[in-house]
């Protein structure tokens, strides 16, 4: 396992990759000397007779009450505990390690006024392998993911409960395994440690990663339909896409036009086809999917600032000795930049699924038996796994609409207005696990298509992934139980199989990067 040392402020979308599939990261050296100058006016603040909020206070509406020095580290347990309200599932770990890192990273700017020793615990918890069990549900998105980072907080402290390898072991038990003891928390550390945006930030980046993915995997069965329903690739040309100038246009364009490269069924209607235009969910791809690429892009950027962000509360200026309270842990920019993953995700699914229609129609597929099927009548054949596209469709576009535009008022009405952005973040993997599926049906039906016009076949590009799908699903000559065959496409296509063997096929990448 790789481990990259960070730079906060300068952690690439890349690292953040990496990071999400397994690497480690700890705190730049360079970094230490401001962290402890910070940590070090806190501590000053803590003994002081002035009233400092979440320092020598107690929180939200009860920022009135001042806590004497001796119960400060008392104070900071205590919200810990007081605050692992979350309820259902596990997180994934995963995601649970990216919401670490992006803590590591956000304290380690020196302007959260932590010591050195819980910066260290957290790099320690994610190399060795201690994932805190993190319920999904409790977050609005405002004064910091509160609940899910502090059911993280409380195996640092020995609280809680945590995986270690695959196990879930009360905290105390899960740091011994890992050869780490409790921290103590000292003044503001347990408020800077539950403050902040790291588990929508690191959900949402989770939705990105696989949104990307999919997209791309969503180009390689696009191309597939192209050639299934014997479509025209003219569409696709770049002077087309340079006359409107968007880049993720021209970028869809460019893939489609490489993966259908060399097609013999393209040369076997160039001459006769009635046809003068194809559907829009199969002439519109460059638009659709470069529009989806587009938005990706613009939620990369802001996911990316907000991963290099200091969001808890109060601040602390290092170069001044000011301690300041603000409002960095409101989500909105998280919240918009889910919202956005989200539509892009439920685009992606609609057009699929129109494509994946228009091939099991016969009066739309030119000249396909219906549903695909050698024997229509006596065989379904793809019938219903369309419907499935369909249902999976409809409940993606039910679930992108936009959480940001909600708000409720919490802690008596101290929080008055919301982000929403851990429910917009948290749906995006459900969402992805759908559009996973349903590209995963148009990989079988647009495969079937081609085969059905044997002897003319596709490109190598296309026929390589073809190969890849076949050595796990047969071709559907008869009905058969088809809920595997469609888990094991979705499989194929979530797991990025179809890119990497499309690219192998290549000999270079034409994928659309986010970077």
């Amino acid at each position: 396992m790789s481990t990259i040392v960070a730079e906060p402020g300068h952690v690439s979308l890349d690292d953040l990759v990496r990071v999400y599939t397994g690497a480690s990261l700890m705190l730049d050296s360079a970094y230490w000397p401001r962290v402890e100058a910070a940590a070090g006016i806190v501590a000053k603040a803590a003994q002081g007779a002035e009233p400092v909020y979440g320092i020598n206070t107690g929180f939200g509406k009860l920022a009135s009450k001042r806590i004497p020095p001796d119960q400060t580290a008392q104070l900071q347990r205590n919200l810990i505990l007081s605050h692992c309200c979350g309820v259902g599932p596990a997180t994934p770990e995963p995601v649970v390690r990216l919401m670490m890192a992006l803590k590591i990273i956000s304290l380690g700017r020196g302007a959260s006024g932590v010591r050195c020793e819980i910066i260290e615990q957290l790099q320690a918890m994610l190399a060795r392998g201690v994932s805190p069990f993190v319920p999904q549900q409790g977050s609005v998105g405002a004064s910091g993911d509160l609940a899910p980072l502090a059911h993280m907080t409380a195996v640092m402290i020995g609280e809680g409960q945590a995986f270690v390898d695959g196990r879930l072991v009360p905290g105390r038990e899960a740091l011994a395994r890992a050869g780490l003891t409790p921290v103590t928390l000292g003044p503001k550390e347990g408020l800077a440690l539950i403050n902040g945006t790291q588990f929508s930030t690191a959900y949402a980046l989770a939705g990105l990663f696989r949104a990307h993915d999919l997209l791309n995997a969503a180009l390689v069965t696009g191309a597939l339909s192209v050639d299934a329903a014997m479509a025209s690739t003219a569409p696709f040309r770049p002077e087309i896409q340079a006359l409107r100038g968007h880049p993720g246009q021209i970028a869809a364009g460019r893939v489609l036009t490489e993966l259908l490269d060399g097609s013999a069924i393209r040369l076997s209607h160039l001459e006769g086809d009635e046809r003068v235009q194809d559907p829009y969910c199969l002439r519109c791809q460059p638009q659709v999917a470069g529009a989806a690429l587009d938005l990706l892009t613009q939620a990369a950027r802001t996911l990316v600032t907000e991963a290099n962000a200091v969001t808890d509360n109060p601040l602390v200026l290092a170069d001044t000795g000011e301690i300041i309270s603000g409002g960095n842990f409101h989500a909105e920019p998280v919240a918009f930049a889910a919202d956005q993953i989200a539509l892009a995700l439920s685009e992606l699914g609609a057009i699929s699924e129109r494509r994946i229609a228009t091939l099991v129609d016969p009066a739309l597929n030119f000249g396909l038996p219906p549903f695909l099927t050698p024997e229509p009548g006596l065989n379904s054949g793809f019938m219903i796994a369309e419907v499935t596209a369909a249902a999976l469709f409809a409940e993606n576009k039910q679930r992108a609409l936009p959480c940001s535009i909600d708000s409720t008022p919490t802690s008596a009405n101290q929080e008055d207005h919301v982000s929403m952005a851990a429910h917009a973040a948290r749906r995006l993997y459900d969402m992805a696990d759908n559009l996973a599926a349903i590209i995963g049906i148009e990989l079988l039906v647009a495969t079937q298509g081609i085969e059905l016009r044997a002897p003319h076949g596709t490109s190598a590009a296309l026929s390589a992934v073809i190969a890849a799908l076949r050595a796990h699903v047969p071709a559907l000559v008869h009905d058969r139980y088809m809920a595997d065959d469609l888990a094991k496409a979705a499989a194929l296509v979530g797991g990025g199989v179809l890119a990497t063997v499309a690219t192998h096929a290549l000999g270079r990448d034409p994928f659309p990067k986010l970077g």
